[in-house]
């Protein structure tokens, strides 16, 4: 007898579980409901811890499995086991990336973090735009006010530069959300600058922020890998990365490394336009070493 493994284009077994569920009855109804809601633990379990958990007995497991057509529970478990697999391998690729396997060890995951970090530098040096970067440089050592916006993940170089700024005496301001950020570039006035990390280069609440601060006369720029995004034809400047956004987090993480960077760069060029503040705004005060050691 052909079972429904071994029939092209079937369902997956859960799909047969759950067509099965409305016209079962009594003990093979629990075992079914047991399966549909922890299938990944059904899958490595046996048959008796499953029958304990359904209140039943191994041969009402045994039932329902030969009524979805399998040859008996060593089947439906391995139909399950070959279905959970295939879910947490699509999930792994849609999110991680094939670059790391989810079995790959740590030293292999390190270096592949390290070389896709190595790579993204790499772009970074043929991609950034010097002279882009002195403009910036010089409008925000000259501007009343900068104001930084990052959301999410781009947050974090966005922080950094805003701190390193901060610390430096430049008067920066950070913004993360919506209505902040439409505050923000609302403060802002020609001489001013409004500054966005956006790896994607369409998020909605950058476009707006960067839009909004142009209406008032800020230099806007942008530090995104996508050059030819929806944000490089808002800003006035566009700081190329090198490294497009890509589609899952290991070549997120890869672009991360140039925008760091991009931003880096930016916090050194300013600072050689006003190396007086690098001590003069120091909070252990003027004329103190940028880094203390503790005594």
């Amino acid at each position: 007898m052909e079972t429904s493994m071994e029939r092209a284009g079937s369902p997956s077994p859960l799909q047969q579980v759950t067509r099965a569920l409305p016209g079962l009855h009594g003990a093979m109804q629990r075992v079914a409901e047991r399966i549909l809601a922890n299938p990944d633990e059904v899958a490595r379990g046996s048959i008796t811890k499953l029958a304990e958990a359904a209140q039943t007995s191994a041969a009402t497991v045994t039932r329902l499995s030969t009524h979805l057509g399998y040859a008996g529970y060593p089947a439906l478990r391995a139909a399950l086991a070959m279905e959970v697999g295939r879910g947490l391998e699509a999930g792994w690729a849609s999110d991680i990336g094939m670059a790391i396997g989810p079995a790959d060890p740590p030293e292999q995951v390190l270096n592949v973090l390290a070389s896709t970090q190595a790579n993204a530098l790499r772009n970074a040096l043929a991609a950034i735009d010097l002279a882009a970067a002195t403009r910036v440089a010089d409008a925000i050592a000259g501007a009343r006010r900068t104001h930084i916006y990052g959301e999410w993940g781009d947050a974090i170089p966005a922080r950094e530069l805003y701190i390193r700024l901060l610390r430096i005496g430049i008067p920066v301001w950070f913004f993360d959300g919506p209505q902040s950020s439409k505050i923000g570039a609302g403060l802002l006035a020609e001489g001013d600058v409004a500054l966005t990390v956006t790896r994607s280069g369409t998020d909605a609440t950058t476009l707006d922020f960067l839009r909004r601060a142009g209406e008032e006369g800020a230099l806007t720029v942008a530090i995104s890998g996508m050059a030819g995004a929806p944000i490089s034809r808002i800003a006035d400047v566009t700081l190329d990365t090198g490294t497009p956004n890509g589609a899952n987090w290991t070549e997120f993480f890869a672009g991360r490394a140039s925008d760091v960077l991009t931003a880096g760069l930016l916090f050194v060029l300013v600072a050689q336009r006003v190396p007086d503040h690098l001590t003069a705004h120091h909070p252990n005060g003027p004329g103190q070493p940028v880094v203390q050691h503790d005594t």
